[in-house]
C-alpha cells in the first residue's frame, strides 16, 4: 500500500510538473504570433527616405490635387449639361433627333470623363479602406461609366440615321472607337486579373505583379484618348454651329466660349489626373504600387 501511495504520489507530481510545462510552451507560441503581427502591421510599406516622407507640405499637396479633381471632374459635366440644356435646346429620345444627339455629349463625358476620372483617383490616392474594397469601387466607377458610353453611342448612331447624316467618316467618330474599344478591353483584363484571380492568389501573383503597369499605363491612355476625343467632338460641333442661322450671332459667341471652356476643362483634367498618378511621393510610391497593391 505504501508502495502504491508512493507512486501514486510521483505521478501526481510529475502530472503537475508537465502542465506548467505545456502552459508556458502555449504561452511562447502565443508571444511568437503576436510578435510576427506586431512586426506586420508596423512594417514600414516603403523604405523612408525624404522624397516619401509626408510632411504638412505633402498633405496639403494631398488634399489640393484630391478637391481641385473632384471639382474639375464633376464641373466639366455640369457645364456639359449647361451648354446642352441652354444653347441646344435639351434633350430627347426618340422625339427630336437633334435632341436625342444632345444626350451624347453628356452621357459620353460622365462616362469617359467624370466616372472614369474618380475611378482611377480613388483607386491611386485612397488608402483608408482594404484594398479589395478599392478594387470594387474602382470596377464600380468603371461598370456604372459602361450603360452611360453604351447610350451616348446608341442616341449619336439613332439620330444620324434619323438626320440621314453618315456615320464614322471624321477623326472623331474613329478615335471614339478606339477610345470604346480600349476601354472594354480594360474591363475585361483587369475584371478577370485582379478580381477572379484572386481565387488563387498566391499561384497568381507573378501574373498580376506583371499585369499592373500594363493596365495601369494602358488606363491612363484610355483616359487621354477620351479627352481628345471629346475635344475634337467639340471642335466638330463648333463648326456646325457657325453654319447654323437659327441662333444669334451673340448666342453663337457666347456658346463658343463655353464649348472653349470644356475644352479647356478636360485638358486640365487630363494634366490632373496624370499628375495625381505619376506623383512619386504619392500614398503609395511606385514600387508599392507595382507589388503591394494587387
Amino acid at each position: 500500500m505504501d508502495l502504491l501511495h508512493v507512486d501514486s504520489t510521483l505521478a501526481a507530481q510529475n502530472t503537475h510538473r508537465k502542465e506548467p510545462n505545456l502552459k508556458q510552451k502555449v504561452k511562447d507560441k502565443l508571444d511568437e504570433v503576436l510578435v510576427l503581427l506586431r512586426t506586420k502591421l508596423n512594417s514600414k510599406r516603403y523604405e523612408e527616405d525624404p522624397d516619401n516622407a509626408w510632411n504638412c507640405c505633402s498633405w496639403c499637396e494631398y488634399l489640393l490635387i484630391v478637391i481641385l479633381s473632384t471639382i474639375l471632374l464633376v464641373g466639366v459635366l455640369v457645364l456639359t449639361l449647361f451648354w446642352v440644356m441652354f444653347y441646344r435646346d435639351g434633350f430627347a429620345w426618340s422625339e427630336s433627333p437633334k435632341q436625342q444627339f444632345n444626350l451624347h455629349p453628356i452621357l459620353m463625358i460622365a462616362g469617359f470623363v467624370t466616372l472614369s476620372g474618380f475611378s482611377i483617383l480613388i483607386y491611386r490616392l485612397c488608402r483608408c479602406v482594404k484594398h479589395i474594397y478599392v478594387k470594387l469601387i474602382h470596377m464600380f466607377f468603371h461598370a456604372v461609366a459602361i450603360p452611360c458610353i453604351a447610350l451616348g453611342f446608341l442616341a449619336v448612331f439613332d439620330s444620324h440615321d434619323a438626320l440621314q447624316k453618315v456615320n464614322f467618316y471624321s477623326l472623331h467618330s474613329w478615335l471614339g472607337l478606339v477610345t470604346m474599344g480600349m476601354f472594354v478591353l480594360q474591363f475585361v483584363i483587369g475584371f478577370f486579373s485582379f478580381l477572379v484571380m484572386l481565387c488563387c492568389e498566391n499561384k497568381t501573383y507573378s501574373c498580376r505583379s506583371a499585369m499592373v503597369p500594363i493596365h495601369a499605363s494602358l488606363g491612363l491612355a484610355n483616359f487621354w484618348l477620351a479627352i481628345a476625343t471629346s475635344v475634337t467632338g467639340l471642335i466638330e460641333k463648333e463648326r456646325e454651329t457657325v453654319k447654323e442661322t437659327s441662333v444669334s450671332s451673340e448666342n453663337k459667341l457666347v456658346e463658343h466660349y463655353i464649348t472653349s471652356a470644356i475644352g479647356i476643362t478636360l485638358i486640365f483634367i487630363g494634366i490632373i489626373v496624370t499628375f495625381a498618378v505619376r506623383r512619386s511621393n504619392a500614398p503609395a510610391s511606385a514600387k508599392v504600387y507595382v507589388t503591394e497593391r494587387i
